[in-house]
């Protein structure tokens, strides 16, 4: 019988039966996989997330990424900071207060407006790097789901500046810089991170890895 984590599932019945029956509908139609017991879990509520199992494949994980992921979750106090307000909003906030978990959005803050226009970047980038200047990427869930360039500063401030977030997730998505953005991930050591590659992605994937980071820490504790 399968276990229930009410805090990090769907609080009805019938809501846990439909997303356990989509769950049980992947493991069947997926097919073969490399991902490991400890990933698999977020690759397939990704998929469960936009029903494309063409990120069974496109997922890449850093060696160290689910480790460093659920120690951070586990830790509490730990700020997921994401690059829109969208992966905010989405992530369900009780399951955010069991783990003690906040987030941070600076896309619309008035200061980084101001400076993204007199410098000539982008929100995304001064978004980042105000984010780094108050101390909140550090041991941070970096979450970056709609801003490539989000995620190319923050490639530069790891290697750059040596800020070391606990975990990046990158999934920007579109057509201008995306895939680069992940190639440039991927080719960190510093910091463990999950990606996807080419020019798939969004806030919606983010959401759904970080539930899956979430769900996984829960049933190792009630285990």
């Amino acid at each position: 019988m399968t276990a229930i984590h009410p805090i990090t599932e769907q609080l009805t019945a019938a809501g846990r039966a439909i997303e356990h029956g989509s769950f049980a509908i992947i493991d069947a139609e997926v097919g073969p996989h490399a991902y490991t017991p400890e990933q698999w879990p977020l690759v397939r509520r990704m998929i469960h997330a936009n029903a494309d199992f063409d990120f069974n494949g496109l997922t890449v994980f850093h060696p160290q990424a689910m480790a460093a992921g659920l120690a951070a979750v586990r830790k509490g106090g730990t700020p997921i900071v994401a690059d829109v307000e969208m992966i905010c909003t989405g992530l369900s906030a009780p399951r955010l207060q069991h783990f003690g978990l906040t987030t941070r959005h600076y896309i619309s803050d008035a200061d980084v407006i101001e400076r993204a226009q007199v410098e000539g970047t982008t929100r995304a980038v001064q978004a980042m790097r105000k984010a780094h200047r108050e101390g909140q990427l550090a041991g941070a869930i970096v979450g970056i789901g709609n801003a490539p360039t989000a995620l190319i500063e923050v490639v530069r401030l790891i290697r750059e500046e040596g800020v070391r977030p606990a975990l990046v997730i990158g999934m920007p998505v579109g057509f201008v810089s995306a895939a680069e953005s992940k190639d440039l991930l991927m080719q960190v050591d510093e910091v463990p991170w999950v990606a996807i590659r080419g020019r798939k992605g969004g806030s919606t994937l983010v959401v759904a890895a970080i539930h899956a980071l979430l769900s996984f820490a829960e049933s190792q504790r009630a285990a």
